[in-house]
This record gives structure tokens, C-alpha cells and sequence, in this order.
């Protein structure tokens, strides 16, 4: 067979072959060889990684922690959207966030604890699997550098998953440790960046495992756990070679075991999870929680617990909330009721938590009149009507939330003007605030000015 092209004179009646094509194919070749054997220095250059600890077993390892941590993360982060019931006006922080905003079912106000536990694990799992999600990028950093970057557009849509597997993992778990610390030094709004940031993660996520998931098995299988917790740094040798290129082509001696650098991983989230969790609970493993958003002295007495924003930061007047506050209802009987109108009325005492997105949770003892009470007052009917609550504050996101008409009739969903015995303090809402069973933080308004009671829409 001969490498020449054809000339015109063609016995099968065949057009003749174009010279540009062979060619170009050639040149093309040509390029790809060059490119593969002129890497770039560093770490493009398959010789820079060296560590003998890295192969498709310890890998797959890790990721299998992150196969399930992950899970929960999405199913506790959708649970969490769907506590905010953003079927109901202004509830949905992402408006314009079309299908991605589904949820399926309205958010209950039973089990009262919900919420606390769902947000609690979010968080604090979150923050555990961090030194998971390092490891498990350092395992397989080199594919990042893999040169030349595509070589066919298979592999190239491979490479583009792999930046938003990584780049969405990396955005969504330091957005949220930055929310978490109230740090918001990005020029954009959390709530809708973390939900679009998910689905684009989650996406290439399932699209990830869909396509690793039996090489992980295999990988899993080719060792025993048991066997390497058991090997030490004496023993350590390199995996067999990959096709993924994981383990490298001149390993270099072993200064730490794989049972070193897994005992390393598993210290280190079991560290973050004993500095995070105490703020998930009340009494003394609070003081524990070092990595928790806030300090440890919340206000005086009874007032001493927990406060996500103090008064002065939201921009609230002291005097809006002296002798001259009342509270309007709107309703088919509208009406005003001072502080004294409104302890004259009939108070329920309830324990119940309150619990914030950003993770932490405390639970107290609450006094107040019921929301159902005051629905009635305005002319409203507790179960079908659902209230619109605006508080006096002039800065932030939370001014105002809707609540449905299963938290109104609830007899524990109140709105509170005592804590623990004494008179909520200023910070924690005085002069009234909402506290809703199973609701999350930011729909328990403090300082409430104004309950606007609205017909639930059937169906």
C-alpha cells in the first residue's frame, strides 16, 4: 500500500484524493507528538508527581467517603430550601431560578426539631468532610495537569466535567464555610450562588460517578482496607500502574503510609466535627465549638443564648421599639395592640429551638400569644389563612417572611414577648418576635411590627 495520493487516473470511477487531507492528518499527528513530547516544565511533566501513595485504591477510598457524605449534603441542602416554603410570596430568595427551585412537599411544623437536626448535619457534615475533599483532590491532582489538555473532543468534554466537578466542589463548600462565619466577602448574593452553584456541582457530580463508579469497584476490591491499616511505612509500596495515570511513572520513596495519610484525613475531620458540633446542642459541649460563627456571651440572664445579628448591626432604632411600638394586624378586622394589649392577652409557655442556616441551634423556653389568636383577632381564620410578617429592621435580607397556614394554626407558633422567664432583650427581638416550631431562623422575625393575615391559596 502506498503512502503516495492518487493521481487522477482512477480505474473504479472513484473522485480523485485531495492532497490537503492526508496531509493535514499528518500535520495534525505531527503537532499531538510534539505536543506530548515537549510538556511544559512543572507539573505538567509526568516525572514531577512522585508520591507512591497515590493510585486508583486511595482514590476510590476517598471517594467513597464523598460518594455518601455528598448524598446527605444535597438531600439535607433541599430539605433545607424546601423549610423556606418558597411557594409563598417573598419567601424565595432565587426568584428567577425557574426549575432549578422545585421542591416537593410543604414544610411541616412536626417534629419540632426538624429543621435544627436536617441544618445541623448540613454543617457540620459539610465542615467534617472538608479535609476529606482535600485529600481526595491531592490523590488525583495530577489528571488536572494532563498535557496536551485534550487531544480528542472526548476528551475534552471530559476535561470541561472534570473543571465543574472540581471548580463546583471547591465553590460550594467555600461559599458555604464563608456563610457560615457571616463572611460574605464575594460580590454576589449567597443564597442564589450556593443553589446554582449545587445543581451544576450535583450535575457533574452524578455524571462523575455514573462514569467511575465501576472502576471504583474494581479499585476497592483490588486491596483490603484491613490490610493497609495494618501495613506500615516499612511496607508501603506503590499501587500497579493505572490508565488513569494516578499512580506515577517514578515513585518516589514513601515517607508516610497510606494507614498514615487515611489516620491523617480521619484525625482531622474528626477534629473539625469535635469543634463544630457543639453548636448543634446546648450545655457544656457548646463551649466547644470553636469553629462556631459567633462568640460565646449572647446577652444577659435568661437572653443568654444564641443571636445571629444584633440589633445595631440590622439598623435598629431603640426608640421604634419603646412606649410608642404597637403592633398592626391586617386582616378583614384590622387592628393595633401595644406591648401591655398584648401581654393582657392569653400567653402560652412552649421549649421550643430555634435554628439558623448557618448551622448553629439552641432551644429555650418561650411565653407569648398565639399566632392563631391573633389571626382570629384580625378576622382571620386559623388553618386557611396565611400571615405576612414585616419587622423594623432596615438592613438585610430577612425584613419580612411569609408564614403558611399550617405554622399560624399550629398552638405552639407564637409570637413571643418572653424568654426563659424574663422580657426578650433587644437583640433577641424585644419587642415581640416570632418563634414557629420547625421554622428556620430567619422566619422567626424579631422585632415584628406588622401582621398582614392573607387567604391560602387551595391546591
Amino acid at each position: 500500500m502506498s503512502d503516495q495520493p492518487s493521481t487522477g487516473d482512477d480505474h473504479h470511477g472513484h473522485e480523485p484524493t485531495s492532497q490537503a487531507g492526508p496531509g493535514a492528518v499528518r500535520a495534525g499527528r505531527d503537532s499531538l507528538t510534539w505536543l506530548n513530547e515537549h510538556p511544559p516544565p512543572g507539573p505538567f511533566r509526568p516525572e514531577f508527581w512522585r508520591s507512591p501513595l497515590r493510585g486508583p485504591w486511595l482514590t476510590s477510598m476517598l471517594g467513597l467517603v464523598l460518594l455518601f457524605g455528598i448524598t446527605i449534603l444535597a438531600i439535607t441542602g433541599l430539605v433545607s430550601y424546601a423549610a423556606y416554603d418558597p411557594r409563598l410570596p417573598g419567601n424565595d430568595t432565587t426568584p428567577d431560578s425557574g426549575l432549578l427551585a422545585f421542591y416537593l412537599f410543604d414544610w411541616p411544623t412536626r417534629p419540632v426539631w426538624l429543621y435544627r437536626f436536617t441544618q445541623g448535619v448540613h454543617v457540620v457534615l459539610g465542615l467534617t468532610l472538608v479535609p476529606v475533599l482535600l485529600a481526595k483532590l491531592w490523590s488525583v491532582i495530577p489528571k488536572l495537569f494532563v498535557w496536551p489538555p485534550a487531544c480528542s473532543v472526548a476528551q475534552a468534554v471530559e476535561r470541561a466535567s472534570l473543571l465543574l466537578l472540581v471548580g463546583g466542589a471547591v465553590f460550594e463548600f467555600v461559599t458555604g464555610i464563608m456563610n457560615i462565619q457571616l463572611f460574605y466577602a464575594f460580590p454576589f448574593s449567597f443564597y442564589p450562588a450556593h443553589l446554582y452553584g449545587a445543581w451544576i456541582f450535583l450535575a457533574a457530580f452524578v455524571v462523575h460517578v455514573a462514569f467511575k463508579l465501576p472502576r471504583m469497584v474494581r479499585s476497592l476490591r483490588s486491596r483490603s482496607l484491613f490490610s493497609e491499616l495494618r501495613t506500615g511505612l516499612d511496607a508501603t509500596r506503590p499501587e500497579p500502574p493505572d490508565p488513569d495515570g494516578l499512580v506515577p511513572a517514578r515513585p518516589a520513596d514513601p515517607t508516610m503510609s497510606r494507614r498514615g495519610l487515611l489516620g491523617l484525613v480521619g484525625g482531622a475531620s474528626l477534629m473539625t466535627f469535635g469543634l463544630s458540633v457543639g453548636q448543634t446542642l446546648d450545655g457544656p459541649l457548646r463551649q466547644t465549638a470553636l469553629l462556631a460563627p459567633h462568640g460565646r456571651d449572647y446577652g444577659p440572664g435568661p437572653n443568654d443564648f444564641q443571636v445571629n445579628k444584633a440589633a445595631s448591626e440590622i439598623g435598629i432604632d431603640p426608640a421604634a421599639t419603646g412606649p410608642a411600638w404597637g403592633l398592626e394586624l391586617a386582616g378583614p378586622t384590622p387592628a393595633r395592640l401595644d406591648r401591655a394589649e398584648l401581654l393582657a392577652m392569653p400567653l402560652h409557655t412552649y421549649v421550643l429551638p430555634i435554628a439558623c442556616v448557618e448551622g448553629w441551634s439552641t432551644e429555650q423556653t418561650w411565653t407569648g400569644v398565639r399566632l392563631a389568636d391573633l389571626a382570629r383577632l384580625a378576622g382571620a381564620v386559623p388553618g386557611s389563612w396565611y400571615v405576612v410578617v414585616r419587622s423594623l429592621q432596615r438592613r438585610g435580607a430577612f425584613g419580612r417572611a411569609a408564614l403558611s397556614a399550617e405554622q399560624v394554626a399550629d398552638p405552639r407558633s407564637l409570637l413571643a414577648l418572653r424568654v426563659n422567664g424574663a422580657d426578650l432583650s433587644l437583640d433577641h427581638g424585644f419587642p415581640a418576635r416570632i418563634i414557629v416550631p420547625n421554622a428556620p431562623g430567619v422566619h422567626n422575625t424579631k422585632w415584628v411590627r406588622k401582621l398582614t393575615f392573607r387567604p391560602a391559596r387551595s391546591g
